[in-house]
């Protein structure tokens, strides 16, 4: 059997929805691909034209070819790929053809003294540019709503988990901004991996020699070491090209330098960690017997008309777990033999397109799942008394201690806390009981030191803390300070 045999589509995501009709899912698709490819070609006339190593209208004509209306099937670059082993070389073949048809003597200069891995490398960065422009403006959504749910929720006490188990009393609002702090963590790393992704240039075997000969062919001159135009004409040339695409200028071809590609992919599992951390909470605290927090909008069962899914912290989890793998190919082809490699960089066109769409997913299923997250302080009241009131056995045993010892003090709580647990009642009552701890403190004393709510530490000076940390700003726009 052959693909004529299948009917062809596009993927549209059936398997992944938490990325399907995304900006991300559309920058990255098969079409968008093959634009950027298309627009690094024309990049590199361009940078040849401003350096005089092609002639005025050559730059012009590619780009009049490569931008023309459904020229190019990415099917068919793909099957063709098959031969070559990427899409490039078909490519540079079809927009020879396209140029050759307007204007043939540009056509000699389409691709010229470039590799394959040059066009890929840099259309890859150019999609990544704009994927993550997308992605770092989604983080800053969800950083926003989170900053405004700790805030809202600075005081509002509920039991803190440990190992599955109600350890001692935090706040929600704490939490929040604890949320807020990774995403922040992410929207940095993020951002400095942007800032920093370059451009591709280096020829046949990464050092730019065919521009050497094509520009000592252009001047007629005899061969030298920095070319017929005074500077390195390839170091010149790269930074015209860079120019160009709009990337950063790199120190040197990386063609099996891999750590642009690498960093990229770091970047993208931490913000794939910082939502996942979020979607795993709002999973927990949204169980039945838990009804801490609520999606503002369920999800549907096909069974049970009475649920109400949680969905988009589904979708984010689900998610969370593939991108780590993801991330793991990436560094695993920074092992890339020679001065170009068979495989390594293969391996990551749809690693990297997988993982920008799914984090991109992410990002925007989590700014839409905090914006309309509802929050349950009275259920968080209510579940406070699961353990009848041992959520601040460490105050008590911390208040005993001065005066009947820390042993002495341990062992009464502990007694106190089984009996509490046998006869469901509340820790305080219990301890009320033994005339040992009644000798030192007041039945009314400890109802007091028992109260959850005045027992949480420096939670609320820590969100104060955390919000002065500023949101990431928009673009054109100064931080703002996330202090109330």
């Amino acid at each position: 059997m052959t693909s004529a045999d299948f009917p062809h589509h596009a993927d549209t995501g059936l398997l992944s929805p938490v990325q399907a009709g995304t900006a991300v899912e559309a920058l990255t698709s098969d079409a968008a691909c093959v634009r950027a490819l298309l627009a690094a070609e024309a990049a590199l006339a361009r940078a040849q034209v401003s350096l005089g190593l092609a002639p005025a209208g050559v730059a012009e004509a590619i780009s009049r070819a490569a931008t023309a209306p459904g020229r190019f099937d990415p099917y068919d670059l793909a099957v063709r790929a098959r031969a070559g082993a990427n899409p490039v070389i078909a490519l540079v073949h079809d927009l020879t053809a396209a140029v050759a048809e307007a204007d043939p003597g540009a056509a000699a200069y389409v691709h010229r003294g470039a590799t394959s891995q040059d066009i890929l490398d840099t259309a890859m960065m150019t999609i990544s540019a704009q994927a993550v422009d997308h992605l770092l403006t989604d983080l800053a959504r969800v950083a926003g709503g989170l900053g405004r749910l700790a805030r809202a929720h600075r005081d509002t006490t509920m039991a803190g988990r440990t190992l599955t188990q109600h350890a001692v009393p935090t706040t929600f609002g704490l939490k929040a901004a604890g949320w807020r702090s990774l995403v922040l963590d992410a929207h940095d790393r993020l951002t400095a991996v942007r800032s920093a992704l370059p451009a591709q240039l280096g020829g046949a075997a990464g050092t730019l020699a065919a521009f050497h000969a094509y520009a000592e062919a252009e001047d007629g001159d005899e061969p030298r070491a920095d070319g017929p135009f005074g500077e390195d004409v390839g170091l010149r040339l790269c930074a015209a090209f860079a120019r160009e695409t709009g990337l950063a200028e790199p120190a040197l071809p990386w063609h099996v330098l891999r750590t642009p590609v690498a960093e990229l992919g770091g970047a993208l599992a931490l913000a794939s960690g910082a939502l996942g951390k979020i979607a795993a909470d709002v999973l927990v605290l949204s169980r039945t017997e838990i009804g801490e927090v609520t999606e503002g909008t369920g999800g549907t069962s096909s069974a049970m008309p009475h649920k109400a899914n949680p969905a988009r912290a589904t979708l984010i989890a689900g998610a969370a777990r593939r991108v780590p793998a993801l991330t793991g190919v990436l560094y695993a082809c920074l092992v890339a033999e020679d001065e170009r490699p068979s495989g390594a960089w293969h391996a990551e066109w749809p690693t990297l397109r997988d993982a920008l769409r799914t984090v991109g997913g992410m990002a925007a299923t989590a700014a839409d799942l905090v914006a309309g997250l509802r929050v349950h302080p009275d259920r968080m009241r209510g579940n406070l008394g699961a353990t009848h009131g041992q959520l601040t056995a460490e105050r008590l045993v911390a208040a005993l201690a001065p005066l009947a010892g820390r042993a002495e003090a341990r062992a009464a709580v502990t007694r106190a806390g089984d009996q509490a647990t046998r006869e469901a009642v509340g820790l305080p009552d219990s301890l009320s009981a033994d005339p040992a701890v009644t000798r030192l403190l007041t039945s009314a004393q400890l109802h007091a030191l028992a109260d959850p709510s005045a027992y949480h530490g420096s939670a609320a000076a820590l969100v104060d803390r955390a919000l002065r940390r500023p949101d990431p700003a928009p673009e054109g726009e100064q931080p703002a300070q996330g202090a109330p």
